[in-house]
């Protein structure tokens, strides 16, 4: 999972200049070429030179640090400037209500049968009619097994940690994340938009933050690798980057329940070059292309073409990389909040604040 929060509001205040693209004019198809945005080194670096060798379809890369970040640049411009960007789902969500994506012609993505069937079936976007999910998974504990007495099982362990993880523990910053293990703890939905559920997780977040080693969204893994932290909350693809380093790190879905996020591929509804676009999400979809994202960056990708190619004595050092399609689906997927978000971002500000 790459960084992501709560600009996604800023959406409901703007109206898109596009509507789903299908009216605009399409260049020819032997002068396209695209544009793409996506996180850095969420994909090889020769992609756009392999994909050109294969298609005929000249790409260029740019970077974004955050959804934020990319969302913010599609409203600004209606979409235009890209032709396909990543995002993650909630995201790629807001995008599509606000008119800013192109609709997916499955006819043109035939690589889609390698998807498990259970990836047609993501709450954002049942049926990928706007979006096609890139990679997949949760988030958990990510802990030190010879720091702890006893292996972690609920949230409340990283909210009101023993006295020997007191002041070792981090947690994620970024609204969504930072909400969740509260969220699940108290027996919330990580979507819930309730104001009295909502003024119980800040309450609770407010007490944690005395236990608390720091808010961070990059350097967790390091922080147990140095052993500075012994119980993070943690994606589980950068929890294996500590696993990586050190097998005394382990990773534990909380008995409460997670969530299910997803990264995303869209094409803009004012793409003029949506044969490219096209042509270049069958062309990730393929099954060496998109296993490379399980060998490379150590997470999960909903093909099952891909993952069935992934060397299984990957999932012996990482476990997390072995979870079945429904294991994963057991995770509440993340939904756009729309008009709640501020009250998300609100509540960030406060927790940040010290209450």
């Amino acid at each position: 999972m790459r960084r992501a929060s709560g600009l996604v509001a800023c959406l409901g205040l703007l109206v898109a200049a596009c509507g789903g693209g299908d009216a605009v004019e399409q260049n020819p198809v032997d002068e396209q070429s695209i544009v793409i945005s996506n996180w850095e080194g969420y994909m090889p670096e020769d992609l756009p030179d392999t994909f050109a060798a294969a298609t005929g379809f000249d790409a260029t890369v740019s970077f974004h640090a955050t959804n934020e970040e990319i969302v913010g640049k599609l409203v600004a411009a209606g979409g235009e400037g890209f032709d396909v960007a990543f995002v993650s789902g909630q995201f790629a969500q807001a995008l599509n209500e606000q008119g800013l994506l192109a609709e997916i012609d499955p006819d043109k993505v035939p690589n889609l049968k390698n998807l498990y069937p259970e990836a047609t079936e993501l709450g954002y976007d049942p049926g990928n009619t706007f979006s096609v999910p890139y990679a997949w998974g949760t988030t958990g504990l990510c802990y030190r097994s010879d720091l702890l007495s006893e292996a972690p099982d609920s949230w409340m362990d990283l909210l009101r940690p023993s006295d020997e993880a007191a002041g070792k523990v981090t947690m994620l910053a970024t609204e969504r994340w930072l909400m969740l293990p509260a969220q699940k703890a108290l027996g919330f939905s990580v979507n819930t938009t309730d104001e009295g559920e909502m003024t119980q997780v800040k309450d609770l977040l407010i007490e944690a933050k005395q236990n608390l080693l720091a808010y961070d969204d990059t350097t967790f893994y390091s922080k147990l690798v140095s052993g500075e932290a012994v119980l993070v909350e943690a994606w589980d693809g950068w929890c294996n980057y500590g696993i990586l380093e050190d097998p005394n790190i382990k990773y534990v879905i909380p008995s409460e329940g997670t969530d299910l996020w997803v990264d995303t591929m869209v094409i803009l509804g004012s793409s003029a070059n949506k044969d490219a676009a096209h042509a270049f999400l069958n062309y990730v979809l393929d099954e060496d292309n998109h296993a490379w994202v399980v060998e490379n960056i150590l997470y999960k990708v909903p093909n099952q073409a891909a993952m069935d190619k992934v060397d299984p004595s990957l999932a012996e050092t990482f476990p997390n990389l072995g979870m079945t399609p429904a294991e994963v689906l057991g995770g509440e997927a993340l939904l756009d909040l729309g008009e709640a978000q501020p009250m998300y971002t609100d509540i960030a500000t406060e927790v940040a604040a010290g209450g």
